[in-house]
């Protein structure tokens, strides 16, 4: 079934048509997922639009993308962005394809529940809003890296949302109303991170309208399993923190030193292991080698980890003059 796009001028229900970007690069494995959670959201079909923007893949995405547009029952558009290796550049090629009033965006390794875009679309009845936030809660994890960043809750926009410099949504689970980007500009298309608080800050700076937060618009992610995952995805929060300081002249960097480190791993194997040895003897049930006593155990040690590479990504990076340059619709 070839779809056409949707015609914004025809519809006859009230609600607002909605057009959700994705950017991809290399998703092939995510992609059967991702538009099975499409297939099934419960917002009227023909008031959404999904624009699966292909960044430049060397496997099949693109493929996979043009053989869904001829043969699901939504309307995908599949686009292709290849002159900028950036998943904002990507996310501006959709947004500028876009047609409705409101551009919805996630990731291809999200996974939105059914309910997703009715939640996350109904606070835009207030027309003083003009960013809404959905909250992101992890996919079942197995790993103890997994298990930890569930605990800390590492992916979730409360995180964010409370931000000291101003409230922001990550763009796993954000929508924005087209006029905030028509007054603010789209996002940076050289940036490689923290472009999502870049372009909320933007907005609400100008004070174009307000956030607000969709507890129950939901999309699902998965944690990283490995250290060198988790590793990667710190690194890359620092460079963010680093850029916005650059960008917006706020003080973001929270480094930890080497000696800082010491002092706490010292007190870690000297106060909390024997304190949560001894909590995990007095319950028989649970045993030492539990799960969730492990990741416990080892709360200390990881946050430390990641404090580290979160430092190192600060301090070895340095904003790339071609990503102050933001595009304008």
């Amino acid at each position: 079934m070839n779809h056409q796009p949707v015609d914004a001028t025809t519809a006859t229900t009230p609600l607002p048509m909605v057009s959700v970007v994705v950017p991809i690069y290399n998703g092939e494995a995510d992609l059967p997922e991702l538009i099975n959670c499409l297939l099934s959201q419960t917002y009227p079909k023909d008031r959404v639009e999904y624009l699966l923007v292909d960044n430049n893949s060397s496997d099949r995405t693109l493929t996979i993308l043009k053989t869904s547009a001829e043969n699901c029952p939504i309307t995908i558009r599949p686009l292709s962005e290849n002159q900028i290796q950036s998943s904002y550049s990507a996310r501006n090629t959709g947004i500028r394809a876009a047609v409705s009033e409101i551009i919805v965006f996630t990731d291809a390794d999200c996974r939105p529940q059914p309910q997703w875009l009715d939640a996350l679309i109904q606070p835009f009845v207030n027309k003083e809003v003009v960013i809404v936030a959905g909250e992101i809660l992890p996919l079942p994890g197995k790993t103890l890296l997994e298990q930890h960043a569930d605990r800390e809750e590492t992916l979730s926009q409360k995180h964010t949302l409370n931000h000291a410099f101003r409230p922001y949504g990550q763009t796993a689970n954000l929508a924005i109303r087209r006029i905030a980007l028509e007054k603010a500009g789209l996002f940076r298309p050289y940036l490689t991170t923290g472009g999502d608080a870049d372009i909320c800050w933007r907005i609400l700076g100008e004070n174009i309208g307000r956030l607000e937060f969709a507890p129950n618009a939901i999309v699902q992610h998965r944690h990283r399993a490995t250290l060198k995952e988790l590793q990667s995805q710190w690194r890359r929060y620092g460079r963010s923190n680093r850029y916005l300081h650059e960008l917006h002249g706020v003080d973001l960097m929270r480094e930890i030193t080497l000696q800082e480190c010491g002092y706490r791993l010292a007190r870690w194997l000297l106060k909390e292991v024997p304190r949560d040895i001894k909590k995990a003897l007095a319950q028989p049930t649970a045993g030492i080698a539990s799960q969730a006593t492990l990741v416990d155990l080892l709360n200390t040690p990881i946050g430390l980890f990641t404090a580290r590479a979160r430092t190192a990504g600060q301090q070895n990076s340095k904003l790339p003059e071609n990503a102050k340059i933001i595009d304008r619709l």
